[in-house]
This record gives C-alpha cells, structure tokens and sequence, in this order.
C-alpha cells in the first residue's frame, strides 16, 4: 500500500461512488455516460460502463474522469444495448488500478452479472478471509467483490435469491445496482446509509445515486429506493422486496452538508435548500458583527447566503475559484505545495480590502487548507477573518463509504474549538450545533436514542458494527486499500 498523489483537495472528504443502471433505454451506453457525467462529483478516479444486448455483455472500464472514457463515439458503438450499469469511482488510500475498476462482471451458471456498489462493507474482511478458505479467487482488492463470490456459492436457483442470501450476510452501508441477463437489480443497505433514486425515462427505468443524473438525461423522478429494498425492474415493470424487515432510517447526514450536487433532491429534500437552511441556523447560533460574509467555494456557497440572509450582511465572492485545475494535480515539491490553494482559490481584494470577514465553509478536515486560506484573506487586507462552519466538528471517521482520515488526522478529534482557531488563523471560529442542523433538516434536534441520520463522524455513534474493526483494523485498511 502507498500513498495516493497529494491533491488540491486533500483536505475535504470524498464520497467514494456514484452509481446508475438503465433498462430498456436505446442508446443506453452514450445515456449512462451522460448521468455519470453528472454524478462526476462523487468519483473522479475510474469509470465504468457494462451494456448486454439480449445475447451478451459489453464491458469498457478506464482510469480518470467519464469524458477521458466515454467521449469517443466509437467506444459507445463497442457497448451496444439497451440496459446498462455504470460506475463513478473515488479511491481511498493506495493506487487506483485497473482491476479495481467497476463494475465488476462475472459468468456465473445463470449468465452474465455486473454490479456496481457505492459504501463500504464493515465485515469485508471477516467474508474476504472465510471466502478464501473456501477457495474464492479474489481479482481484486475492493469489498465489492464480496458480493459476486457470496452470489456465485448460494446455493439458491435464482438470481435475486442469491442476492438476498448475500445480503443477508454483509453487514455495512451500501447501494448497488446490478445487472444479470434477465433484469436490472436496485439495493439500499437496511438503514439507508447511502442513496439510491428509482426514475422513469420513456418506456424504460433508471436507477441512480442522485436525482441530478435523471435530470440530465430527461428522466422523471419516481421515488427514493427504501432503505433495505430490492428493486427488481424487468420487461414486466417494477417489484419490490423487502427481505430485512423494518429498520430504523440512517441516512448519510454529510449527503447535505455537502457530498450531493445542490441541484439533487435527496430525501424529498432539495440539497440546495437544505444547505441554505444550515447556513441560516449558523448566524442565529453563532452571529457576529462584520461586513461581509464570503463563501469558500464552490460547496461553501448555499450555506453563505442562508447565513447572509439571516444575519442581514452582504453576501460576496470574496473567493473566486478556478475550476480548471483538477483534484488530481500533482505538487511535486514542497514550494508548489504551499502554492497550491492559490492555483484553486484566489482572493478576491475588492471584496476584502478592510472588510470584517466572515468565511463559511462546510466543514474542517486537517485544517490544512482552511489555514491557507486565512492568510489569503489576510493578505487581501481583510481586517477580520471569522469562520463559520455548516456542520458540526467532524471528530470521528466514516467507515461507511466515504474517505476520511484517520481519527488522530482530524483536527476536531484533538483540539477546542478555541484552539483550532488559533491553528487556522482566525479572530473567531464556530460550527453550527448538532441539534441546529437536526432543526435546519425539519427536526426539533438530534434524539439520542432514536437520530433520524447517521451522524458518526460528528459524534461517534455508528449504527452499523464494525466488525472488521474488531477483528483487525490493520488487516480491513489493507483489504480495502482500494475502496469501493
């Protein structure tokens, strides 16, 4: 395992996948490319995209971003049919290699299977080590592949069968699509920890991690996937099953603080409007005396103007970012490093000049890029720099799909808030409380034994056992070097 080139956006978090699958869509290559261009956000690493045509599958994975793979005319022609399955993939730590590259494909004794899966399985490594002492081959080091060897020994006849048997015993944050030679497969994980959408697009259906991918390829949003359903979509229509029972709903709190495109309505809530909302709880929490508030672009934007809105302050774009350099930048030296945040953000003076100066931006990771950022601000000539944060102090890391730190890495963990202040430069610093964003979400506050999210990074409380945790970390991290 070896570290990943260091990249501009370092300091964020990072969503691991976007997944999509069509049925009985014509064209259904060049329009899967087209909804994962727009689920481009949630993984900038691989792509992928595996069609069958009635008689057999076509596969085509590569490495970088869907217009590096699938702009070439003649790489859509080599992907004929009209029912796909695609893949937008983030690496955690380790190298990002063609084997590990979704969606994954498989012959099994019923015909041809491809799945795509966006979360992370917290008893991978538990599975992994039972499957090899039964003699499973794994190809590569993701724990999606988990799925295909518990599919391939069921010892169930039919294909959503052999899922159910597989899903019954994983234990993690998930949502697959998956496509087998007689229909295409939509799942969400027992709490609903990762999203999933079900659309309508003429005749046929779609299947997506957000609703912006529906609406860019012109389909009709239908309704969220439940959280523990199966969605089996044939020539027959739509059926749902519903194999777990009931289980209390943990949705993925940080979709709206800021991993899904503001322009997606997730829950039945627009993204946008939610992030808004936060940003106006912020300023009736934690309001301060200045003259202009000013985002960190680009996910920092909603928050800043509910929170301009509530407070009465001007909003401006006292950050502008140039939005040609890529995640994927190299910094070589030490030098080019520090330059690094100048190359993405850039001060606006005209803004700032004299100006008390309130920064809102949707979280703190490492701290490294927020401290940079202060002092660009400072040296524009702002006269105050407060910040204001749209999520509560992330102190614990995601085992559930989404690429964190380490805990000792994250600045919250270890350090007030008055001492994270002084690291990152600023006059004052404040993140909106854990109840203020349960009421910005339509609740009345976080109920400590029943929370309608999954919210462990900001406050340790994970729904789902980490089993692999337990068993051995060192050995899970290796297994999962990958990610999924």
């Amino acid at each position: 395992m070896h570290e990943p080139p260091l990249s501009l956006d370092d300091d964020k978090f990072h969503e691991e996948c976007g997944v999509i699958g069509l049925w009985n869509v014509p064209d259904a290559a060049a329009v899967t490319a087209l909804g994962l261009h727009a689920l481009q956000h949630r993984g900038q690493e691989a792509t992928g995209i595996v069609t069958y045509d009635g008689k057999q599958f076509h596969s085509h994975r590569g490495l970088g971003l869907v217009g590096d793979n699938f702009s070439d005319a003649k790489v859509i022609a080599c992907l004929p049919g009209t029912v796909a399955v695609g893949h937008n993939r983030y690496a955690t730590t380790g190298g990002t290699i063609l084997r590990n590259v979704q969606p994954l494909y498989a012959d099994f004794e019923f015909g041809g299977f491809a799945v795509a899966h966006n979360g992370n399985l917290t008893n991978a490594h538990v599975l992994h080590r039972q499957l090899v002492r039964r003699g499973c081959l794994f190809q590569s080091t993701m724990d999606s592949e988990v799925f295909v060897h518990l599919i391939a020994i069921s010892l169930y006849s039919t294909v959503v069968d052999r899922l159910i048997d597989a899903l019954k015993q994983v234990v993690g944050a998930y949502s697959l699509v998956a496509l087998s030679n007689e229909a295409l497969l939509g799942v969400r994980d027992p709490l609903g920890v990762r999203p999933l959408v079900l659309g309508r697009i003429g005749t046929g259906w779609v299947l997506a991690s957000e609703t912006c991918a529906l609406d860019i390829i012109g389909a009709e949003f239908v309704r969220d996937v439940e959280p523990g359903e199966i969605v089996v979509i044939n020539d027959k229509g739509v059926n749902s099953i519903k194999p777990f029972g009931r289980s209390t709903e943990r949705f993925c709190v940080f979709e709206y603080i800021y991993f899904a495109r503001p322009d997606s309505i997730t829950e039945g809530m627009p993204v946008y409007t939610a992030r808004k909302r936060i940003g106006a709880e912020l300023a009736r929490e934690f309001g301060v005396e200045a003259d202009v508030i000013v985002p960190v672009p680009d996910s920092g934007v909603p928050a800043a103007m509910g929170y301009a809105q509530e407070s009465g302050i001007p909003f401006e774009l006292g950050i502008v970012r140039n939005h040609y350099v890529g995640r994927t930048f190299i910094e070589p030296t030490d030098h080019i490093r520090n330059l690094g945040v100048k190359l993405k953000h850039s001060a606006n003076r005209a803004v700032l000049a004299g100006k008390r100066v309130v920064l809102v931006d949707d979280s703190i990771v490492r701290g490294t890029t927020s401290k940079k950022i202060v002092e660009m601000v400072r040296q524009a000539g702002a006269k105050e720099v407060h910040m204001r944060i749209s999520s509560p102090p992330t102190t614990h890391s995601c085992f559930y799909g989404i690429d964190t730190p380490e805990r000792g890495q994250l600045l919250a963990s270890n350090h007030s808030v008055e001492e994270m202040a002084a690291i990152i430069g600023v006059d004052s610093l404040a993140f909106v409380s854990i109840d203020g964003m349960y009421r910005a979400l339509g609740k009345p506050g976080r109920d400590p034994v029943h929370p309608h999210y999954c919210d462990a990074c900001f406050t340790g409380d994970y729904p789902i056992a980490l089993a692999d945790q337990a068993d051995n970390s060192d050995r899970q991290l290796s297994l999962l070097s990958a990610g999924s």
